[in-house]
């Protein structure tokens, strides 16, 4: 009958539109502070901590976790201006990326960045799969110098994105 033909053809087209939205890239206008460090990703902050970051930083880092669900915009920008130092993908899980434990057991990929203006920090930007997005995609290659919001990678269809920085008297946390 007709009325299924338009039916489906309607939930079709929405399916469409909500992919095209997915994969949107949204031009970014970011600040040229030298002092500022900007997010990785657009999503919401799920949790802001210190930790021992053992790996690249090797020392105290505040961690700045972003969760990124299916109707946010999932490019991943670089935080400043840096050097793409070190890239490590690990093999891990899909569970749900909402959990702030998610960046330890789940498929993962660390940029290790160095920051190209004084202070010459260590980052850590972490691309983190999740329950739905099974596939991370970073372009960045090592030796590769980026600038402050500019893009590297997507992790598709729901994810999380971690940034570490080294803790200190000198950083202030201006998220909530």
């Amino acid at each position: 009958p007709l009325w299924v033909i338009v039916l489906v053809e309607v939930f079709l087209a929405g399916v469409l539109i909500w992919v095209l939205m997915f994969f949107r890239d949204p031009a970014r206008e970011c600040p040229v502070d030298k002092n500022l460090l900007l997010a990785p990703a657009d999503g919401r902050i799920t949790d802001i901590d210190i930790v021992e970051e053992t790996d690249f930083i090797r020392a105290s880092a505040l961690k700045i976790g972003i969760f990124l669900s299916i109707f946010d915009a999932h490019i991943n920008r670089a935080p400043c201006n840096v050097i793409v130092e070190r890239i490590t993908y690990k093999k891990g899980r899909y569970k749900n990326a909402m959990n702030p434990q998610s960046g330890q057991f789940n498929e993962s990929n660390d940029l290790g960045l160095v920051r190209t203006d004084s202070p010459n920090d260590r980052l850590l930007v972490r691309q983190i799969s999740g329950a739905v997005a099974r596939r991370i995609v970073c372009e960045a290659v090592e030796g590769q110098k980026l600038t402050g919001g500019e893009r590297f990678g997507m992790i598709k269809f729901g994810s999380r994105t971690e940034l570490y920085m080294p803790a200190g008297e000198n950083i202030r946390c201006l998220v909530r």
